[in-house]
């Protein structure tokens, strides 16, 4: 059986053969499906082995026809070494055989479902007339999450803050052509009380107040990405406990995610309770939520299933033979058996 290989030269191919708009507003409409179906879906917690250079995890989830898995680095001190932070392999397989039908570099596939998924939240958490985004860390995601959540909101600027100047300038240049007003603040507070949409996606270690509760307004929606670990945070917990607070799986963001902090009773729902309507989001324009975002395999099985559609629609990706191809499926041993005399 032929197995697709995807390079990340591949996978860039894709989005720029349809448009980096047109390819985000398919894979949030794929996410939402992803959580409107939850019930469908077979998800765990992802397994995670911390080391003092970072992180490792393995991501896996399925439906009844495909299981997807995904292997994901966090590894904050790479870029001094000419390295990136994160990066991802993604391995879909068929259900009814097992056998793996695509290995791709999910890389920049992993940059587009964080904000994908930022992006349902946003479209069930915001006010309906944001227009004014902020963000915190500047850094590889951050063009993605801006992007992603302008699909789903009536964005016209950005306020932006990073504490490096470098990180700012490149955010200012690869954004200048979308139309939006750009900001660069001064402090993450100008930030803060400036947005309608506020988005904190920092690289900041231990439990961190990148966002103090006195510099939230009412009104406001938080996509706090960057607090994704045991022990990495990023809001001060006030802001949860006055907020309502929506995770994408409650046993693994009270581990990894903002309510570490705080606990499970200060949490309102998971997003599948949302996009569902077992529970509203937004009720009145001056709620304070909070989607507390560590990432989980559901948006990962969603974003390989849609590039594997979409590489098997442009022809794109090496057809190779990469497991083995029996006359006998019984005899394995036949790969290594020796001629006999």
């Amino acid at each position: 059986m032929h197995l697709k290989l995807l390079t990340a030269e591949d996978v860039s191919r894709i989005v720029k053969s349809i448009g980096v708009e047109n390819f985000l507003d398919n894979l949030i409409a794929r996410v939402e499906v992803a959580f409107a179906n939850w019930k469908q879906l077979k998800v765990v917690p992802r397994v995670s082995f911390s080391y003092a250079s970072g992180v490792l995890e393995v991501m896996p989830a399925s439906d009844s026809k495909w299981y997807t898995v995904k292997i994901v680095n966090g590894h904050p001190l790479n870029p001094s070494k000419g390295l990136s932070t994160v990066v991802a392999l993604g391995i879909l397989a068929d259900v009814e055989t097992g056998y793996p039908v695509m290995v791709a570099d999910a890389t920049l596939l992993t940059a587009f479902r964080t904000g994908a998924s930022s992006a349902v939240a946003t479209k069930y958490l915001a006010r309906s007339d944001s227009e004014t985004l902020g963000i915190l860390g500047t850094g590889a995601q951050s063009e993605f999450l801006c992007l992603a959540v302008s699909r789903v909101i009536p964005l016209k600027r950005i306020f932006y803050y990073d504490i490096d100047p470098s990180a700012m300038k490149k955010f200012k240049v690869n954004m200048m052509n979308f139309g939006f007003e750009l900001v660069e603040a001064s402090n993450a507070r100008e930030v803060a009380e400036q947005s309608d949409v506020l988005v904190t996606a920092t690289a900041a270690k231990g439990r961190c107040r990148v966002v103090e509760r006195n510099w939230v307004r009412q009104g406001v929606h938080i996509n706090a990405v960057g607090g994704d670990s045991p022990g990495k945070t990023e809001l001060d917990p006030r802001i949860l406990t006055d907020a309502k607070v929506v995770v994408e799986l409650l046993e693994q963001a009270l581990v990894e995610g903002e309510v570490q902090n705080t606990g499970r009773e200060t949490v309102y729902a998971e997003l599948w309770e949302l996009v569902s309507g077992l529970k509203p989001g937004r009720v009145d324009d001056e709620e304070i939520t909070v989607f507390d975002s560590v990432g989980i395999a559901v948006e990962d099985w969603a974003a390989i299933t849609y590039l594997y559609d979409l590489a098997t629609e442009l022809g794109v990706g090496l057809k190779i033979d990469f497991v083995p191809s029996l006359r006998n499926p019984k005899d394995l041993f036949s790969l290594v058996a020796l001629c006999q005399r």
